[in-house]
């Protein structure tokens, strides 16, 4: 385990950021082409199963393709998504018996013969948060992975992408305070923002629940008419569920430059907001003729 920072306020069940997220399709052939585009590298796969870890930086996202598995019913069910994410944790048993204690669901998990034994929990739209104690130095890969490359082993900077920012959750009117409650009531998260936005076709109420390390980020949407990318998600996603990742960057403009030159094709900005940053962002500092060429 590495060594922990001071949290922010109480932690009872002792987290300490995200692990890994954990990624399925109906055809996952799509998702190892999409993180080699985004500067990952296959650096392990699993023992006995089907499933690939994919590294760069401090970005650990699992690619689940085994056949008989929560991953596969999740991809029936809703198509390319993120089935799962992991916790860092001070103890995972002490962690999920205390959680189970105070109200979740317990996921059984399927346990193949010398592999390591997750705790988990039921999250978001019947995915799964699973506990982990053992990372740093000491990861749960060394016991049920396999290097592809022994010499190069874990490490990967790829595009200088560095750590899990956050992951929103997409859910129906009405239900955003109950999954707030959620993450209140078991891990002692708190809201440190809150957006109410009403546009001229659409709006979205949002509550950004934060851990007690500071580390887990989970922004939680609602839309507030029928008319929303938010509908839409829930619509095509046939259900709630995480809508988005975002990874942090120890340099943007690399990194924005190489995901550039592997094929990551990026939503496109309007001329309006380069010419108005100026404006609406004083003493800024950045270069907005290379932002301008990287859009």
């Amino acid at each position: 385990m590495s060594e922990r920072i001071s949290d922010f306020w109480e932690n009872p069940i002792g987290t300490d950021g995200f692990e890994f997220v954990e990624y399925t399709a109906p055809d996952v052939d799509q998702l190892h082409a999409l993180f080699e585009c985004m500067g990952f590298r296959a650096v392990a796969r699993h023992r006995s199963k089907a499933v690939t870890l994919y590294r760069q930086g401090g970005v650990n996202f699992v690619v689940n393709a085994e056949p008989d598995s929560h991953g596969n019913r999740f991809a029936k069910a809703h198509g390319p998504s993120a089935c799962a994410m992991a916790f860092r944790v001070k103890d995972a048993a002490y962690a999920h018996t205390k959680l189970i204690e105070m109200g979740a669901k317990p996921f059984h998990n399927q346990v193949g013969p010398m592999e390591l034994n997750i705790p988990a929990i039921e999250g978001i739209g019947g995915s799964v948060i699973y506990l982990v104690d053992r990372y740093g130095d000491r990861s749960i890969y060394d016991v049920d992975f396999v290097l592809t490359d022994p010499v190069k082993g874990l490490h990967h900077e790829g595009t200088r992408l560095t750590e899990i920012d956050h992951v929103t959750h997409n859910v129906y009117r009405g239900n955003m305070n109950q999954w707030a409650g959620f993450y209140e009531k078991l891990f002692n998260f708190r809201e440190v923002r809150y957006f109410d936005i009403e546009g001229k076709l659409t709006g979205l109420k949002s509550r950004a629940m934060t851990s007690p390390d500071g580390k887990i980020r989970i922004p939680i949407n609602e839309s507030s008419d029928d008319k929303s990318q938010i509908e839409e998600y829930l619509h095509l996603y046939r259900g709630e569920g995480i809508q988005h990742i975002a990874l942090a960057s120890s340099d943007i403009y690399y990194s924005v430059e190489r995901l550039k030159a592997l094929g990551t094709q990026f939503q496109d900005s309007p001329d309006t907001y380069y010419e108005r940053i100026d404006n609406r962002i004083k003493g800024h500092g950045e270069d907005i003729e290379r932002l301008k060429r990287n859009r």
